[in-house]
């Protein structure tokens, strides 16, 4: 096996934003978010933050890469974040991000507007993916492909991501779409927003999302670039029943969404993809040497209904209305199957479960290191996980079921300023990866 790290615009990202991103609005995952105003009591005053950083990493894909980011928050709302960050490496990979996250219009109460975006170009980006296969043999992304079938050139990859969430009037923020949590060492000292019940009517936020957002591929081979461009919009409803929604102890989060892609633009044709996501948390308690115990669950399935395979005159298979590789049913990466690389199996469909014990310590080396309380670093937290699921090319749960990849490994997490930041090595039969990046997976 080898290490392989993370190393996409993803990665480039949230290696500045540990340092620099005080909240946990930054994720990609889920992709809506409980609006919040959070006060440590450690400093409860301090309502507004900024940062300027320069930071330097190396990984395969990129080399050694040095750039410099900046943010600001709670600065004209308290919920409000600012960010921006430019890179380049030696071996040519050049780019520059900027972002939005939360901004409430004046008009309203419950509206909230983020945008985000990026562009780059990196020296090596890698597709499992093909236009057309043979039909006796496994189509590149698949569950029974194999882990070389795939290419592997320099390439842009461009984005734009804008979300529209609205807070409903129910439950926890019936009367205020922001909560409001009190944190003491990084714990909740405050009401949690939900998890003693599941009633949407009366406990935990529901929100519904209204997101498009835009993508560019390219893959600059010998015999002529090839490009994978999107343009879809997603619409979707979530309800999160925890806790404490940056770092659940105990509830429950369950999310509903219906992606599609109109093929307008440079779209290659139009798509639709379905999904549901539900997560449970159950607390154990304290220990002697942790001041939190908990068993995370995740389930998450989707399909393509759009997709259609079409026989060529060459004899081989096309397939029509899909959507591209690195969206979908898509296993692989920061989030879920962490033991594979981003985007390593992608089809029709999927199905994917994951579990996590959590066990945060009562002992924080970073938070006594005195330059280093700029982090305000509350707590670090061990972590061991497992994850199986497959996809396929039709929602057959008797395919579904069976002949799934699985992968585990262990994380190392910390709460800085209310945002959780992890490190997280996942070991297959493929490779060992390892992922930085903001917030819990689930």
């Amino acid at each position: 096996m080898r290490l392989i790290v993370a190393s996409s615009i993803l990665e480039t990202i949230c290696l500045v934003w540990v340092l620099l991103v005080p909240a946990s609005t930054v994720h990609a995952l889920p992709r809506t978010s409980v609006k919040n105003i959070l006060v440590r009591e450690e400093n409860p005053k301090d309502t507004k933050s900024h940062l300027v950083l320069p930071y330097a990493f190396s990984t395969e894909s990129m080399g050694f890469t040095l750039g410099v980011g900046g943010a600001v928050k709670g600065y004209g709302q308290d919920q409000l974040l600012l960010g921006s960050t430019v890179f380049g490496s030696v071996d040519s990979a050049v780019g520059g991000f900027l972002g939005m996250w939360d901004y409430r219009p004046l008009w309203t109460e419950r509206f909230f507007f983020s945008a985000q975006g990026m562009a780059g170009h990196f020296p090596r980006q890698r597709a499992y993916s093909a236009t057309s296969f043979e039909p006796d043999s496994p189509r590149p992304g698949s569950n029974e492909s194999s882990k070389d079938d795939f290419i592997e050139e320099s390439g842009f990859d461009n984005w734009t991501d804008f979300r529209l969430e609205y807070v409903l009037p129910l439950g926890n923020a019936r009367s205020d779409a922001l909560s409001k949590y009190r944190l003491q060492g990084g714990l909740l000292r405050s009401d949690p927003v939900g998890g003693q019940q599941w009633n949407p009517l009366e406990s935990g936020v529901s929100t519904l999302l209204l997101r498009q957002f835009n993508r560019f591929r390219s893959f600059e081979t010998d015999s002529g670039d090839l490009d994978a461009t999107t343009h879809p919009f997603e619409l979707a409803i979530s309800y999160n029943n925890t806790d404490f929604p940056p770092n659940p102890s105990y509830g429950s989060y369950q999310y509903f969404s219906v992606t599609h892609d109109f093929g307008w633009l440079e779209s290659p044709g139009s798509w639709t993809f379905v999904e549901f996501e539900a997560s449970k948390y159950f607390s154990l308690g304290t220990s002697e040497w942790a001041k939190q115990r908990i068993i995370a669950l995740n389930f998450w399935t989707g399909d393509t209904p759009s997709w259609e395979e079409h026989g060529g005159d060459d004899g081989n298979i096309t397939v029509a209305h899909r959507s591209p590789f690195y969206e979908g049913a898509s296993l692989g990466g920061f989030y879920r199957m962490r033991g594979y690389p981003v985007d390593r199996f992608n089809d029709r469909s999927v199905i994917y479960t994951a579990a996590e014990y959590r066990y945060t310590l009562d002992w924080n080396p970073i938070g006594s290191v005195s330059w280093l309380r700029f982090l305000q670093s509350d707590w670090l937290q061990l972590v061991g996980f497992i994850e199986g699921g497959r996809v396929a090319n039709n929602y057959d749960l008797s395919v579904l079921l069976q002949d799934w990849k699985a992968d585990g490994g262990f994380g190392l997490r910390s709460m800085f300023a209310g945002g959780v930041v992890r490190l997280d090595i996942g070991f297959s039969e493929e490779s060992a990866t390892g992922w930085v990046m903001f917030g819990h997976p689930f």
